[in-house]
């Protein structure tokens, strides 16, 4: 398939690119200067809570609609939210790092759900998983090309990248970025938006796990227990959880 040079759907990569990469990437950069990988993961994982919201108002499919099943999982996950906010809000107040940190990744969660929604429309205009992904990278980068000049100025900086830098770059970009938003676009066209973003209900554990291993990080309860309230919001969100519940027999 040839790379599409509609400009309606080159405008919609560049949408795409701004909310699905340039946004939430630079918030989630900015606030794990001030908290740790863990704490971020939790709070990046109520990316559903955000996209069900959003998709209840910006599509007319019935299977994205907000019904008792969905409100019940938002409030749940709201519920974590604030467990894993309260004591740092408690003692520190709202100009606190921390919490500016806690902000920045929450409202990463929210790009990344409106980003989610609008990445609909390539299914349905044909667009295969990797054109979109394609077209949406290339878009970011062209976005944060003229940022990068003006604020970073990398020639600056650039002999003296480590190996290591090298390395994980390049990782982040194959792996987490290039082949990830492939399988991302694949997943919108056959789950659905909200679904499609329920995948990052295994993204905390993951990085508490490694951020524990490899940065020292301790794991609190207070992070435990958000995790715990934010998992069964989006666990009902998806509905798998209710199947466990006994069924009411018929006539009673």
């Amino acid at each position: 398939m040839r790379f599409p040079t509609n400009p309606k759907i080159l405008i919609a990569f560049l949408f795409m690119g701004l909310m699905n990469n340039l946004i939430p990437f630079s918030l989630i950069v900015a606030g794990q200067t001030e908290i740790s990988s863990g704490l971020a993961s939790v709070l990046n994982a109520t990316t559903p809570l955000f996209a069900a919201v959003v998709a209840h108002f910006a599509t007319k499919d019935p299977t994205e609609r907000l019904g008792p099943k969905r409100i019940s999982g938002i409030i749940l996950g709201i519920l974590g939210v604030s467990i894993l906010l309260s004591p740092k809000i408690g003692n520190i107040g709202f100009s606190g790092g921390e919490v500016l940190g806690q902000i920045a990744i929450l409202g990463a969660g929210l790009s990344y759900g409106i980003a989610v929604v609008f990445g609909r429309r390539f299914a349905k205009e044909g667009i295969t998983p990797v054109t979109a992904a394609t077209g949406q990278v290339c878009a970011s980068t062209i976005l944060m090309l003229p940022l990068i000049v003006v604020f970073d100025q990398p020639w600056t900086f650039l002999p003296q990248i480590s190996q290591d830098a090298i390395f994980s770059v390049l990782s982040i970009a194959i792996f987490s970025t290039a082949i990830a938003y492939i399988l991302y676009f694949e997943l919108i066209k056959s789950a659905g938006a909200t679904n499609a973003s329920l995948v990052t209900l295994i993204i905390p554990a993951s990085a508490m796990l490694l951020g524990v291993l490899f940065l020292d990080e301790i794991v609190t309860l207070t992070m435990i227990a958000g995790m715990v309230f934010i998992g069964l919001g989006l666990l009902v969100i998806d509905g798998r959880i209710l199947r466990f519940l006994p069924k009411k027999k018929p006539g009673i």
